[in-house]
């Protein structure tokens, strides 16, 4: 079966371009008074609008109690790809100091240093400051799912697992139209996958071997070889499959 591999499409949007606010002429003005001094720049905005991420924004009263959050996470995050504090201060442009004040909770990070260290480690500024990173609950909406779909729409799997971050597992619910069948290329040595079908009848074929399986029945099998999904009934056929890769992968 073909697994979600890429990461989350980033969205990006122009930022609105902010001139000065233009100053109106007073009809009558009885006496001079002094030139209004220029409103203090947004601290949300970044100097650079081209290059900002459209993520979400932290909160205006986001203060010292968001630094432990952030701090975790990030500590977390660098963790699992293996980055050293100085390899991820390369890359961010933000210090080495910053970098370990902000993991330890002493440094609450400006808008523009947490959207620089999420550049550097390709993922949502929200990953940095969610208060429900890693073993937190994770609620995954049936309308924002991602799918990917057959060329003949015939086939159809759905992903019901967060995929922003490394992983060596993965799952599916899969669902195949009556009398079609879905052709997938081995997966990389050492993957395996654990299926249960919940309706309909499926007849899976593994390099030479074939297994007959119908509602309640489930499978495991090495997907390091070319395997088949066929659908022998009319009716759709509903399965749901856990895949698990021998290396992280995402």
């Amino acid at each position: 079966m073909k697994s979600v591999r890429e990461n989350t499409g980033r969205r990006k949007t122009d930022a609105p371009e902010r001139g000065p606010r233009e100053a109106r002429e007073p009809e009558a003005a009885p006496s001079p008074r002094p030139p209004a001094e220029p409103a203090p720049a947004s601290p949300a905005a970044p100097a650079d609008p081209d290059k900002a991420w459209a993520y979400e924004v932290a909160s205006a009263d986001a203060d010292q109690d968001l630094a432990p959050v952030v701090g975790k996470n990030l500590r977390r995050l660098r963790g699992q790809r293996g980055l050293s504090l100085e390899r991820l201060a390369k890359a961010s442009g933000v210090s080495r100091a910053m970098l370990g004040q902000i993991e330890l909770g002493q440094s609450a990070p400006t808008i523009n240093v947490l959207w620089k260290i999420a550049r550097a480690l390709d993922l949502p500024f929200s990953a940095l400051i969610s208060m429900t990173g890693g073993a937190g609950t994770r609620v995954m909406r049936a309308r924002e799912a991602k799918r990917l779909t057959s060329h003949d729409g015939g086939f159809v799997s759905r992903a019901l697992f967060p995929f922003d971050e490394p992983r060596r597992v993965e799952f599916y619910e899969l669902q195949l139209k009556g009398n079609s069948e879905e052709r997938a290329e081995p997966h990389p040595p050492g993957t395996l996958e654990n299926l249960i079908v919940t309706h309909g009848a499926l007849e899976l074929e593994v390099g030479t071997e074939r297994h007959l399986l119908t509602a309640g029945d489930a499978i495991l099998f090495e997907a390091d070889k070319p395997h088949v999904y066929r659908n022998v009934g009319p009716d759709e056929l509903r399965m749901y499959l856990v895949m698990t890769y021998a290396e992280e992968v995402g």
